[in-house]
């Protein structure tokens, strides 16, 4: 992060702000208005670092790539983790006790059963979402190898609003009811890669033939362990869009598109590691 806009220089400039307020306000002396604008300047000061602390959003967390589509570029860098501060962005899901963790440039998800890792921040379209992640199989307990999902655009249609006013345990079966676009790369232990637009229905979960990928017919649609890859997730209206390194695997054009909602990196039973979020703001170029 670039200097003047992290967290730190805030908080330094909050203490200062508030030392000026201490010294030029003295009680009887008619300094209202002063005092009005100093409590005001470090009340902003003091909310723009928590904004920084929790969701590290803003241009000055570097640039990201364009988009693999060469119908789009890359415009503003809305929020963007390089998880070296902790998981103060991000909502843990988890169904059994396991370790979800962000430090030294890794977010690093190894569990027995299903979780659920949530940006807290909602997004609206058009955007890009772009991750790299790393699926580890070292003889670990959690090594599956398999579920490397995502969540993007994601509603409750009970709280459109705030997709976390009802509890979830971290169990699959808990996001049925879910308004959102779901990828479920190398799923049901690698065997399957699956792109579904849930509906918002407990029971009922289309899926077309042609986004339900056999990793038996298809297998270099699955995950291969111990190789980093980059998740791109595409939501710009009716346009959705899944790539893996570069590729399209996934195409959809929705006539009642989700144009705003949350993401989420999703998986069960596995051991992977996320590294370089970035989430951008999606320009079409011009013909």
């Amino acid at each position: 992060m670039t200097a003047g806009c992290d967290a730190s220089s805030l908080r330094s400039m909050e203490r200062r702000a508030t030392r000026c307020y201490a010294a030029i306000f003295v009680p009887g002396v008619g300094n209202y208005g002063i005092c009005q604008f100093f409590e005001r300047t470090r009340r902003l000061i003091a909310s723009a670092a928590i904004t920084i602390t929790i969701a590290r959003a803003g241009p000055c967390q570097g640039v990201a790539s364009d988009p693999p589509d060469y119908g789009f570029r890359a415009g503003k860098v809305l929020f963007a983790d390089d998880f070296q501060h902790g998981l103060g962005a991000w909502r843990v899901e988890m169904e059994r006790p396991g370790a979800v963790t962000a430090r030294h440039g890794v977010l690093d998800i190894d569990v027995a059963a299903g979780v659920t890792v949530w940006f807290r921040q909602e997004l609206e379209g058009p955007v890009m979402i772009e991750y790299q992640a790393t699926v580890i199989s070292a003889g670990g307990p959690n090594d599956g190898v398999s579920d490397l999902n995502s969540f993007w655009m994601a509603t409750d249609p009970k709280s459109p609003r705030d997709i976390f006013a009802n509890q979830r345990t971290g169990k699959f079966a808990d996001y049925n009811a879910l308004a959102m676009y779901y990828v479920g790369l190398g799923g049901n232990g690698n065997t399957t890669t699956r792109f579904r637009r849930y509906i918002g229905d407990a029971v009922e979960r289309p899926l077309l033939p042609e986004n339900d990928l056999s990793l038996a017919q298809h297998p270099e649609k699955g995950i291969v362990a111990n190789q980093t890859q980059t998740v791109t997730l595409i939501a710009d209206g009716s346009l959705v869009q899944y790539w893996r390194d570069g590729e399209k695997i996934f195409e959809m054009l929705d006539v009642q598109p989700y144009t705003r909602g949350w993401f989420a990196i999703r998986t069960t039973q596995n051991h992977m590691q996320v590294r370089h979020l970035r989430i951008v703001r999606l320009i079409a170029n011009k013909e």
